[in-house]
């Protein structure tokens, strides 16, 4: 850094005087800095001068000697530190606070006083929470934590709990739902969020997740799928579910639900029983016996079938634990795949080239 310092002949205290004229000089009125004075230790008088600056003390010290040249230096370096409550170790290079959230209105430039210990503290939060009082913010914040909470009981992504999010801020920002309540417009949103990230849930699993009857879902589904898909033009840059391409989706195939079921079922290779089970439940909706049957069950049946001929075999009742249905449901979609099983199962499955068998499929 550099320094404009007096010569050898100039006196520390002269040069440190507020009233001094060795920085700068006024010639015909005209002000003009002197390049020429440096500072020097008077008792070492190095040249060049070992000077050293110690920001955390604010003195210029003499390098050699250590003789206390000048006071309440000036700081210029890069502020590197944060004011955030979740640093650790102050490694956070940030001068600036979080990131806006999209998901919230306004600046978010506003500050809250943290609930602390003693009663001074606490009466200062609560005043604070009652001057600044943003009921839609604070709607906003309640459903978000219901979302969160509500899609981490069943190990719904992160990335789709975002899109669930942005669904409902849209709702909350067109009044799509006014007057509706807010578990239905919740469920509704995180059965959309799930259909577009190609991880499906069912009304059944919605239902008993948020408690809200499978007829109001599908109501509150089909208003949802109508407002996005008229509504594609909404989207913002940068937000979490793309609605310009959102598509509607047909019923959940039994296919679908396949990974999720083997994936739960604890099969030795969950990756090849997932494949077989995917090929038997769509090759198994064309059956004529299994039409209009649920996805549900045609889907347990089929993981019931690869897994006795895959030699991993699981009961009806282990699957009927995991799909939500029934293990005579199972059985009797079952019963209707058997007598198709030449045209269900692909000869690569089988001895020699794989490790399937036909002897080993149950009757029932």
């Amino acid at each position: 850094m550099a320094t404009v310092a007096p010569g050898p002949d100039v006196d520390v205290a002269t040069f440190f005087n507020p009233q001094r004229h060795a920085v700068g000089e006024k010639k015909d009125g005209e002000f003009q800095e002197n390049l020429n004075k440096r500072l020097q230790c008077p008792d070492c008088r190095e040249d060049p001068p070992n000077l050293v600056e110690e920001f955390s003390s604010g003195d210029m010290v003499c390098g050699s000697c250590g003789l206390v040249l000048g006071d309440r230096i000036i700081d210029t370096r890069s502020e590197w530190r944060t004011f955030a409550n979740d640093d650790q170790g102050n490694d956070d290079p940030s001068r600036v606070g979080d990131a806006m959230n999209p998901l919230l209105n306004g600046s978010q430039l506003e500050t809250n006083i943290a609930f602390g210990e003693g009663m001074r503290a606490r009466e200062l939060h609560r005043a604070q929470n009652r001057a600044v009082s943003d009921k839609a913010t604070k709607t906003l914040l309640a459903a978000y934590r219901e979302i969160s909470n509500l899609c981490e009981a069943i190990s719904i992504p992160k990335t789709t709990q975002d899109s669930a999010k942005h669904i409902f801020k849209l709702t909350e920002d067109n009044k799509l739902f006014k007057g509706k309540p807010q578990e239905a417009v919740i469920a509704g949103c995180i059965f959309v969020a799930c259909r577009q990230s190609k991880a499906p849930r069912t009304f059944r699993e919605i239902y008993s997740l948020t408690k809200v009857s499978k007829k109001e879902i599908g109501r509150t589904f089909k208003a949802l799928e109508k407002f996005l898909q008229s509504n594609r033009d909404a989207n913002v840059n940068g937000s979490f579910l793309m609605v310009e391409n959102y598509e509607a989706t047909g019923t959940t195939g039994a296919a679908e639900l396949c990974a999720r079921y083997c994936n739960n079922l604890g099969f030795k290779n969950p990756h090849l029983m997932e494949k077989i089970s995917k090929v038997l439940a769509e090759k198994s909706s064309s059956l004529k016996d299994l039409a209009g049957r649920s996805p549900l069950s045609i889907a347990a049946a089929a993981i019931y079938m690869a897994s006795h001929l895959m030699g991993d075999p699981k009961t009806s009742r282990d699957i009927a634990a995991v799909a939500g249905v029934s293990d005579g449901t199972i059985r009797t979609a079952y019963r209707h795949m058997w007598p198709s099983r030449e045209d269900l199962v692909e000869k690569d499955w089988l001895v020699p080239k794989g490790t399937g068998r036909m002897d080993q499929l149950p009757q029932n």
